[in-house]
């Protein structure tokens, strides 16, 4: 089980904007996927989900840029669930290109873990959250 999950991305021309770089909403498509990639990985995909009946939704996003990423990047989404509480777990991204290892964002998310025929919050069930290492921050 890894404590960090890596998602590797090209960055595509359709995801630039008018200044010639990438749009802030590919950060936030790059970090679902990422997470999405993780929960399945860790035996939680999309389909598990549905099955189960409960699931994750978005609470809030946070994000913080630092440098721009350009079409043609190689980039990696370096993700992992930073706590994991009653009803809601934090995720940590750091967004990084291959080629320099230069940081371009660091992120969160706030999941919420709900009842997918209610839509009403739950307690994460202890399956779902042992299947995730709790990495603390230092």
């Amino acid at each position: 089980m890894p404590k960090i999950f890596e998602f590797e991305h090209t960055v595509h021309p359709s995801e630039i904007d008018s200044l010639g770089h990438a749009n802030n909403v590919s950060y936030v498509q790059w970090m679902q996927s990422a997470a999405l990639a993780h929960s399945a990985a860790q035996g939680w995909s999309h389909e598990a989900h549905r099955e189960f009946g409960y699931g994750w939704v978005v609470r809030s996003h946070g994000i913080e840029y630092h440098q721009p990423a350009m079409a043609g990047d190689r980039i990696v989404i370096r993700t992992w669930v930073a706590t994991m509480k009653k009803v809601t777990s934090l995720r940590r991204y750091r967004i990084i290109r291959v080629e320099d290892e230069e940081l371009l964002a660091i992120a969160e998310t706030n999941w919420a873990f709900i009842n997918y025929s209610t839509g009403q919050p739950v307690r994460i069930p202890p399956e779902v959250a042992d299947a995730f290492v709790v990495v603390k921050d230092e």
